[in-house]
């Protein structure tokens, strides 16, 4: 692999999520399309809610590495965005809340005793890859959140018209990611472009997002199996 320029690299980054991010994914095209039962929506929402409480301690593990005040206080606020300031809620208490609307005892939820075995595989793992890569590949793990705001935009709009148990308050988190996300990419993605000034760097760089996004999409393969087809919750976890 050669070189290529910085926006050559952008371009290349672009195009793993096209083929790779887990909108394509036929879990994500059932849930929502309405096609999916409450008890499988309140499958997705419970291990959901793994991943989005573990994004704090990503993100304060990878702060911890930054080596300026000016890059602490970007990543910071990330670490406010999901776990709130102690006033205002973040997105992990805005998920629960979300799982509380359909119906889900909240200590439940919050233990994870009900976890998918592979989804718990896969967030630590996306955790650990965070803690123990380079800099710059645990930033740019992050790049996937340049294709959220589609996603976001299909998920919001075919649950509320789909799902009579789903309200606008229920789907409550994913208002702010709508501007949160691109602000998140607008500085995740000028560093990757950046400090990837080598071939092998931004080899690099493009591992870690196929990383990311092979990660969301197994997740959604363990719910598809569990749930869907055929159906084989593994001992353990949740069945409603």
């Amino acid at each position: 692999m050669s070189l290529m320029s910085p926006d050559a690299l952008e371009a290349a980054l672009r195009a793993i999520g096209e083929e790779r991010y887990h909108i394509h994914h036929p879990f994500h095209h059932l849930l929502h399309g309405g096609k999916l039962t409450k008890a499988q929506v309140q499958a997705w929402a419970l291990n959901r809610y793994y991943y989005q409480a573990s994004i704090p301690a990503k993100d304060a593990s990878l702060l911890a590495r930054l080596p300026t005040p000016d890059l602490r206080r970007e990543w910071r606020r990330r670490l406010v965005d999901h776990d709130g300031d102690g006033t205002h809620p973040g997105g992990v208490e805005r998920w629960l809340a979300l799982t509380d609307g359909l119906g889900l005892d909240r200590a439940y939820v919050v233990s994870l005793q009900g976890l998918l075995p592979a989804t718990r595989f896969a967030v630590d793992a996306y955790v650990r890859f965070v803690r123990e890569k380079s800099l710059l590949e645990a930033i740019a793990s992050s790049l996937t959140e340049m294709f959220s705001p589609d996603i976001i935009s299909q998920r919001v709009s075919g649950m509320l018209r789909n799902y009579d148990f789903v309200t606008a308050e229920t789907l409550a988190y994913f208002t702010p990611r709508l501007t949160q996300a691109p602000q998140d990419v607008a500085f995740a993605l000028s560093y990757v472009k950046q400090y990837a000034d080598t071939a092998e760097k931004q080899e690099q760089v493009l591992a870690a997002l196929r990383f990311k996004c092979d990660l969301l999409w197994v997740q959604l393969d363990a719910l598809h199996f569990a749930y869907v087809a055929p159906g084989l919750p593994p001992p353990g976890a949740f069945r409603p």
